[in-house]
């Protein structure tokens, strides 16, 4: 059995605003996933100055950098399985078949931790420019050997000006 424990970093939907709460949330991290929205190259090297980054593209990431990432992703991380995508709904796999314990995905801006059938789903939400009056939020995975916990956490952000 594997002791190994990592902390995975969980983020989507910047926006091109890579907040300093969210950057030091993710202080720390062995690893950073970012569920697409980017809008900014230069995010995902501020990120990757962090931690090693896997990031998928969203529906709002345009130009040529975008173009080189993915839609959707696998990662392992110790003995787990991720899948990363942006939005569920173009989901073509079968988690669970596939060997997939966690689904990160973002799209929505609204940050939950669901379980189904033995498969995380895990949205860190938005840590971009608020959206309606949803919740400025990242999340995170606490792994070790086969065991994982997920959470996501609203950030406290001071009101601008």
């Amino acid at each position: 059995m594997n002791d190994a424990k990592f902390r995975v970093g969980l983020i989507s939907d910047t926006h091109s605003l890579l907040r300093p709460e969210a950057k030091a949330f993710l202080l720390g991290s062995d690893y950073i996933v970012h569920a697409g929205d980017i809008c900014d190259s230069a995010i995902l090297e501020e990120l990757g100055a962090i931690a090693p980054v896997t990031a998928v593209r969203g529906n709002n990431d345009k130009g040529d950098w975008a173009g080189q990432l993915a839609g959707d992703e696998f990662l392992q991380v110790g003995e787990v399985f991720l899948y990363v995508i942006h939005d569920l709904a173009d989901m073509v796999i079968d988690p669970k078949a596939a060997g997939v314990r966690v689904v990160v995905s973002g799209h929505s801006h609204s940050p939950s931790v669901r379980e189904r059938d033995g498969v995380f789903f895990v949205n860190p939400g938005s840590c971009g420019p608020r959206r309606f009056k949803l919740p400025i939020a990242v999340g995170e995975l606490l792994i070790c050997g086969q065991s994982v916990s997920a959470r996501t956490l609203e950030l406290d952000i001071a009101p601008a000006g």
